[in-house]
Order: C-alpha cells, then sequence, then structure tokens
C-alpha cells in the first residue's frame, strides 16, 4: 500500500499517484521528487512492485535533498533504493500498512 505521505527530516512529502511523470521535459520516468513542493510523484499504472521501489528511490532523493546534497548519483540512488526496498520487504516493513496488515 503505498502512503498518501511520508515524513522526511521533519518534512510532510505528498506522494501523488499521476497519470505521467514528468521531469526535465521528458515523461520517460516512473517517479520524481519534487522538493520544492515537498511531493514525491508516481506513476500511477506501475505494477505494485515497481510502484514500492520507485517511491523507496523517491525516498532516498528526499533524504538526500532534506540532509543538504543538492548533487545525487543517479546510479548510487538506484543501487541504494533497490537494497534498502529489499530490507523492507524481508523484514516486513510495508509503506503505509497497518500492524494487523504486516
Amino acid at each position: 500500500m503505498i502512503p498518501d505521505k511520508i515524513k522526511v527530516a521533519g518534512i510532510d512529502y505528498e506522494i501523488e499517484e499521476v497519470d505521467v511523470v514528468i521531469l526535465d521535459g521528458s515523461t520517460s520516468y516512473a517517479g520524481s521528487c519534487l522538493y520544492t513542493e515537498s511531493k514525491i510523484e508516481l506513476l500511477k499504472n506501475l505494477p505494485k512492485t515497481k510502484k514500492e521501489q520507485t517511491l523507496v528511490h523517491e525516498i532516498i532523493h528526499a533524504c538526500l535533498f532534506e540532509a543538504g546534497f543538492n548533487e545525487h548519483d543517479e546510479d548510487m540512488v538506484n543501487r541504494l533504493g533497490i537494497v534498502l526496498y529489499q530490507v523492507l520487504k524481508d523484514n516486513n516493513l510495508n509503506f503505509g500498512a497497518d500492524k494487523a496488515e504486516r
């Protein structure tokens, strides 16, 4: 389950599922993190697992930004996102799930 928002360094980031993610004029993205709007956008029609992986990826971007890093190595974010997603899944740390759902 994808939550409506997530708190990153005390900042509430809204999470919105959209029909098209536009970043730098391109529509080939699965997600984006809009720092000045404190918003994460996810492509609505992604399969569940891909959408969750994309959310973790965008949360990492939000964490880096809130920690003061303006430049993000996309390869590092991709690799860290894949590993962190698997850690969350392997340990039943599901986003937005009640304890009863875990």
